[in-house]
């Protein structure tokens, strides 16, 4: 019984282990997150492109931000939520 509940609760806690997460000091921003709380704790975007598909629908967009020497990628989808965040130098 005890293994059980503990392969449940692992298995609970491994869906936010795979999440897309970015601190900005003591604040993170994580995957599924809405552009109002990036906004709010990054700051405005410094370039905005919107993001299509092959037929020239849209998809959403791709925020960049430019800090401490690092080029922060935030993919959002059309409903304004993070879809995924990537890190590059």
């Amino acid at each position: 019984m005890r293994k059980t509940a503990l392969f449940l609760a692992l298995m609970l806690t491994a869906g936010t282990a795979f999440a897309d997460t970015y601190a900005f000091g003591n604040r993170v921003v994580s995957s599924g997150d809405s552009i109002g709380r990036l906004v709010e704790i990054a700051g405005r975007p410094d370039i905005v492109t919107p993001r299509e598909n092959r037929y020239g629908a849209r998809e959403g967009e791709t925020w960049t931000y430019f800090r401490d020497g690092k080029t922060l990628v935030f993919t959002i989808d059309t409903n304004g939520k993070i879809l995924s965040i990537s890190e590059s130098r």
